[in-house]
């Protein structure tokens, strides 16, 4: 049985809080995709998107350094697409918001939320991994 096909909210009680950061109805689309779960197509879009977030945090994290709004943009905006179809929703309505920021440096706006989307992400990457563990 494919762990995922449940209904929405029930894998939020795995005694874990950060699988909160996963929207369980956007998983279940996914699992539609593979309803008997042989293909492990959700864990293997699970693992990607994990390897991906990562990668890209790192890059993300190395332009903020760096100065680069346009990187910190671009890499916002691959996030957040990624991020909605796996559910992290919480996740990539920050990506969106730190997109935006960047546009206006001049608001202030940039680092706090680029502090918010680094916590979130630790909380996505939990929350993937306990998925995948279950």
């Amino acid at each position: 049985m494919n762990p995922f096909d449940s209904t929405p909210g029930q894998l939020t009680n795995l005694g874990h809080q950060d699988v909160a950061a996963l929207d369980d109805a956007a998983l279940a689309r996914l699992s539609e995709l593979d309803p008997d779960g042989r293909t492990g197509l959700v864990e293997r879009v699970l693992s990607t998107y994990a390897a991906s977030l990562d990668r890209l945090m790192a890059e993300l994290r190395a332009a903020r350094v760096a100065g680069q709004s346009d990187v910190v943009r671009r890499v916002a905006h691959t996030l957040k697409s990624s991020s909605a179809s796996v559910g992290a929703t919480v996740f990539a309505s920050l990506c969106a918001q730190v997109e935006a920021a960047t546009r206006e440096p001049q608001s202030g706006a940039v680092e706090p939320l680029l502090d918010a989307l680094q916590a979130e992400t630790v909380r996505v990457l939990r929350a993937v991994h306990v998925r995948l563990a279950a």
